[in-house]
């Protein structure tokens, strides 16, 4: 089921409408994948990289993804020829990603108890700290897939249905930078490296 978000929700999450639109592109690029519908999955990935090239930071790992994504989807819509210069580029941004990710903030998602709440709030850079181990191994876990992606003997495959399964079952509920980054590692056309 599609979420619904108004402008004012955006704007108090720190997130723009392209935020939304790219990540909304990025879940239907996905979801055509999946249904082997390769060509809406290249105009999707197409939008997606659109968005991404005209508003994110060359550093942003959803500009990566997009790029990877969209070389995925031609190459399953029969063009191989722009695959190795895409996957390339998605590999540098994914690989620079380090700065974006140092200035994501930490969510504050403590939900059990007052005392949890309270804990978080007086060892808040403990607690930031730990976001950002968390936030750099999914990085790390993301570019191995575009490692092998990039591979010279690498064959480019359907995305496995789970792809959005995973994704719709562990995006944060709340719009904040996790979810950017989430959206962005999870949506990536390339299968986990344990499936390599």
């Amino acid at each position: 089921m599609p979420e619904t978000w108004d402008l004012k929700e955006l704007v108090n999450a720190g997130w723009s409408e392209t935020d939304l639109a790219w990540e909304t592109a990025a879940e239907s690029t996905a979801d055509a994948a999946v249904q082997n519908d390769y060509l809406r999955a290249k105009e999707e990935a197409g939008q997606a990289l659109q968005l991404a090239r005209a508003n994110f930071e060359p550093i942003d790992p959803r500009l990566g993804t997009s790029l990877a994504n969209y070389g995925v989807c031609l190459s399953l819509a029969g063009d191989d020829q722009a695959k190795a210069s895409l996957f390339a580029k998605a590999l540098e941004a994914w690989k620079g990603s380090g700065p974006w990710i140092a200035r994501m903030d930490a969510p504050r998602v403590a939900r059990s108890s007052m005392f949890h709440l309270r804990m978080e709030a007086r060892h808040r850079d403990t607690y930031r700290g730990l976001w950002q181990q968390r936030w750099r191994e999914m990085a790390a876990e993301t570019v191995k897939r575009l490692e092998a992606l990039n591979a010279p003997d690498a064959t480019v495959a359907a995305p496995a249905g789970d792809t959005l399964t995973v994704w719709r079952r562990e995006r944060p509920a709340m719009l904040n930078d996790t979810r950017k980054l989430m959206a962005a590692a999870l949506l990536l056309l390339a299968p986990p490296v344990s499936d390599l």
